[in-house]
């Protein structure tokens, strides 16, 4: 029907479910912690402002994990239909933490339960509180689970390959492999980042449309200093990310940083083109800085994109998805530091209008980077399914009705897009923060009134 072959076509659906997905995924790892945070600031202050905070970011999660179940249960799917050769050999030996992740959203589910319906029902409400733990450890756990399942795509062991049958199948090895540690430090860091964004842009939405109250003054300024402390241990962890790179995954390295040739002192490009003869043009160079980011010396070696054969190699256009994920990066910390700064000198306001948009613009970019560091990562690793093992094209299906899954999956994710925000705004709109924190609040929300 759309004309290509079942390689493209099962790439494309993977990447359309995989890429609507990891909106939900990231949000239901981050958003836990937010709402404990939230949750903790109100009880030890007995500020009910924040208590509030944590009532209503729970119920705007809870619409947000049941879209995350539905694609994430496709995910497993199309993993047999779209990828059966792939999942012949390594399916035995991914089991294990795939299995693991679905018991760690049995955890979160029981325990988030457990938290929605117990509200007020403790006399110390540490102990409401203390249920949104096993939430966050859940949600965590997941990312975990399902991450080590790619970091062995990249890095695979634990297991012997003899023609198509896998032998000698080590599945505690295979989870642990070399990219484990530094693709679960980012992807859970970067989640918590980009929760903390998402709920910030909300907040300064509703403060530019001068609807904000003292209750969206503290919701900003708790998720704009998450957002700071977040983007720089994400930071830290892409640095990592990086150096796991220039050891064990050279020429995704080297293709993400048009780097073509082995050298000391390599010098670190920043955006720019390349013309017809895979030239450099109009980029900034940094010299020596790729060296000193993989190897924290400046005149270090760098593997060159020369050292990989041609048919290995993975697509140049990868350096602008890494450029626009490490920029956003950079702007996010810049701009929850410019908040910060603002905040702290007291002559100055810290709700003026151009630092609002620039904070409005947070999640929406924060998601961005989600979604180019997932590009990055995964075309990056082309032409191999499982690095060194076995290519894309020898792990796809054969059939020729992928691209009416195709299509069929584009209507679901297009109702399920629609009625997740469509819920999430009369969830809100009917019920703003005012008049609940009214009725459950009234002293407070009459004392707010008089300090506005």
């Amino acid at each position: 029907m759309l004309g290509l072959d079942s390689v493209i076509l099962s790439r494309m659906l993977t990447s359309l479910t995989l890429g609507f997905h990891i909106i939900f995924a990231t949000i239901g790892v981050g958003v836990p912690v937010m709402v404990s945070i939230a949750e903790f600031i109100g009880i030890k202050k007995k500020d009910p402002h924040y208590t509030l905070l944590a009532r209503r970011w729970t119920r705007g999660f809870t619409i947000t994990v049941a879209v995350g179940v539905v694609t994430g249960t496709a995910i497993g799917l199309q993993l047999s239909l779209l990828w059966p050769s792939f999942m012949q050999i390594a399916g035995n030996v991914i089991s294990l933490p795939l299995f693991m992740e679905t018991f760690a959203f049995f955890f979160e589910a029981i325990f988030l339960g457990a938290y929605l319906y117990t509200w007020d029902r403790f006399k110390n409400p540490l102990f409401h509180w203390l249920l949104s733990i096993p939430v966050i450890i859940g949600s965590t756990m997941s990312a975990f689970f399902i991450t080590t399942v790619n970091a062995f795509m990249n890095t695979p062991q634990g297991f012997q390959l003899e023609g198509r049958t896998i032998t000698a199948i080590k599945p505690l090895e295979a989870m642990f492999n070399p990219a484990t540690p530094t693709k679960v430090f980012h992807v859970i860091s970067s989640s918590y980042l980009t929760s903390a964004a998402v709920l910030a842009t909300i907040t300064a939405i509703i403060i530019l449309a001068k609807k904000g109250s003292v209750y969206h003054k503290k919701a900003l300024k708790l998720t704009v200093i998450s957002t700071f402390i977040f983007a720089v241990v994400t930071a830290f962890a892409g640095d990592l990310s990086a150096k796991f790179l220039a050891d064990h995954q050279p020429e995704k390295l080297a293709a993400g940083e048009w780097h073509f040739e082995t050298e000391k002192g390599a010098d670190l490009i920043v955006f720019g083109t390349l013309n017809e003869n895979n030239e450099v043009e109009h980029a900034l160079r940094i010299p020596n800085a790729l060296s000193f980011l993989a190897h924290e010396d400046f005149n270090a070696e760098v593997t060159g994109l020369d050292e990989t054969p041609k048919d290995e190699q993975p697509p140049l256009w990868i350096h602008y998805m890494f450029d626009l994920m490490v920029s956003i990066g950079f702007y996010l910390i810049g701009m929850a530091l410019l908040y910060l700064v603002f905040w702290k000198v007291k002559r100055w306001n810290e709700h003026n209008r151009l630092l609002l948009i620039g904070l409005a613009l947070t999640g929406p970019l924060a998601m961005l980077a989600i979604e180019f560091g997932w590009i990055f990562a995964e075309v990056g690793r082309q032409p191999w399914i499982l690095r060194g093992y076995m290519k894309v094209a020898e792990g796809a299906t054969t059939s020729s009705h992928v691209d009416l899954m195709f299509l069929l999956f584009i209507a679901v994710y297009a109702v399920l897009a629609i009625g997740c925000i469509s819920v999430l705004r009369k969830m809100f709109k009917n019920n703003p923060a005012e008049l609940e924190l009214e009725h459950r609040y009234p002293q407070v929300a009459a004392a707010g009134e008089e300090d506005e």
